[in-house]
């Protein structure tokens, strides 16, 4: 379980990263902390999705990272999907709008072109990534995850309340 809380916290705190650095979003997430829990949620999604399903597939390495790659950017479109709705029906905002920004957009939330990253994205998660992290996160001090738990409640909580 601290295994995959672990991850969680990782990648949406390097999400956050990526929002504010490399797309200039100073907003990133919907959270007052340094966190975008949106993209905790899609490794987590993939790391499951590697454990039950692709891991049992005895398949090359190649048909292995397609399937992968292919998977990936289904479950992540529909979690994109998912967090854009319910973020629009909880607050009352739109975070993102794939509109009039992508040609080839399914309503407000996925496009083509970004579902096209996020199967990318989810081949590099399981094939480049999680080699180099799980070298380290079991190192993780047990203390360390409780109080990232602990921040997040109160965030949530604090932000269920101050932005509704």
């Amino acid at each position: 379980m601290l295994y995959y809380l672990n991850y969680f916290f990782i990648f949406s705190l390097f999400g956050n990263f990526i929002e504010r650095f490399f797309y200039h979003d100073s907003s990133s997430g919907i959270l007052f902390g340094p966190w975008t829990h949106i993209y905790g949620f899609g490794v987590l999604t993939i790391l499951l999705i590697n454990h039950f399903l692709l891991k049992k597939i005895k398949w090359h390495i190649i048909p292995k990272i397609i399937l992968t790659f292919f998977i990936g950017a289904i479950a992540l479109s529909i979690i994109e999907a998912i967090g854009g709705y319910w973020i629009e029906w909880i607050f009352g905002i739109s975070f993102w709008d794939y509109t009039y920004a992508y040609r080839f957009n399914i309503g407000k939330y996925v496009a083509l072109e970004k579902s096209l990253l996020w199967g990318l994205s989810a081949v590099a998660i399981i094939y480049i990534f999680k080699p180099l992290v799980d070298k380290f996160i079991d190192k993780i001090p047990n203390y360390l995850t409780y109080a990232m738990v602990i921040l997040f409640i109160i965030d949530n909580i604090f932000t269920n309340i101050l932005k509704r």
